[in-house]
């Protein structure tokens, strides 16, 4: 039987994989018993996850189709989206930023990368290794997704204007950053993280959906960032159309999701709030 749980040395939680019964090479990685991503190891271009699919339609509208695209991962989980981006754009040049080397070593055993996928792994935390990352990286990233969980929180000091204007000179024109934030009833949390993100860049958009909005239930919100005019006429259709559908807010609602809502700095930042565990009973990808 192969060892498919590996001890975190950073976090010291467990991280552990799981194939579906039913479906033969349908992984989940759980940390700290958290669902964190899902992979189908013969279908890289299938996001099973609800808010990694939403991040997905941004890698699809940020460029023409199939074009090679320039990545930036923050946050490392299963790969989901590095194989994403690799089925779908080969060529792409990726950079994954992880800070459990255990868990990078746990995944690249049990669930390999697909031959030919362009993408490194750099250890360390985030915040850091994207500040030091080459300087041939600026102004040519297309995308840099921001998906960084200990557990089921995300770190305070990756939730501020510092943190994200360490990867504004990055962007190619056009260029998108995509934010997957976790928060529950009243949505303080990601209206201010909405809120930071305007306060550096001129474009936000978010995705959720409407039950969500609402805030009547702890849920993931994905928001998305640019210099430049979201290309997003597309996004409502596909959003509407997922498995679980979600709407995107945008204009002048999203002014008024964000309306009061303080901007984060490093001076006040907090983790994100965190959920009930009876929110993850239910096992995805099952």
């Amino acid at each position: 039987m192969p060892d498919l749980e590996r001890r975190l040395a950073v976090s010291g939680h467990l991280a552990r994989l799981e194939e579906s019964r039913s479906v033969p090479g349908s992984w989940t990685l759980y940390v700290d018993g958290t669902p964190q991503s899902h992979v189908e190891l013969d279908k890289p271009e299938w996001l099973g996850f609800e808010y990694v699919r939403r991040i997905g339609h941004a890698v699809d509208l940020v460029r023409p189709q199939h074009e090679p695209i320039t990545a930036v991962h923050l946050g490392g989980g299963a790969l989901t989206l590095p194989r994403y981006v690799a089925a779908t754009r080969p060529g792409s040049r990726q950079q994954v930023v992880e800070l459990e080397s255990e868990l990078v070593d746990l995944v690249r055993e049990h669930l390999p990368l697909p031959r030919g996928a362009q993408v490194r792994v750099r250890h360390g935390d985030a915040r850091e290794v994207l500040a030091k990352l080459p300087s041939g990286l600026d102004g040519v990233v297309d995308v840099v997704v921001v998906d960084i969980f200990s557990g089921a929180r995300t770190p305070a000091h990756v939730t501020s204007t510092e943190f994200y204007s360490l990867m504004a000179p990055r962007l190619a024109p056009g260029g998108i950053v995509a934010v997957n934030v976790a928060d529950g009833a009243g949505l303080a949390f990601a209206r201010s993280q909405a809120a930071t993100l305007a306060h550096v860049y001129r474009h936000v958009a978010i995705a959720a959906d409407p039950t969500m909005l609402k805030g009547r239930r702890f849920g993931n919100v994905v928001m998305y960032a640019s210099h430049d005019e979201l290309p997003f006429a597309g996004l409502p259709r596909r959003l509407a159309s997922d498995p679980a559908p979600a709407k995107l807010v945008d204009g002048d609602e999203l002014r008024r999701f964000i309306a009061g809502a303080p901007v984060v700095t490093d001076a006040t930042a907090i983790p994100s709030p965190p959920p009930a565990r009876a929110v993850f009973l239910a096992k995805p990808g099952a």
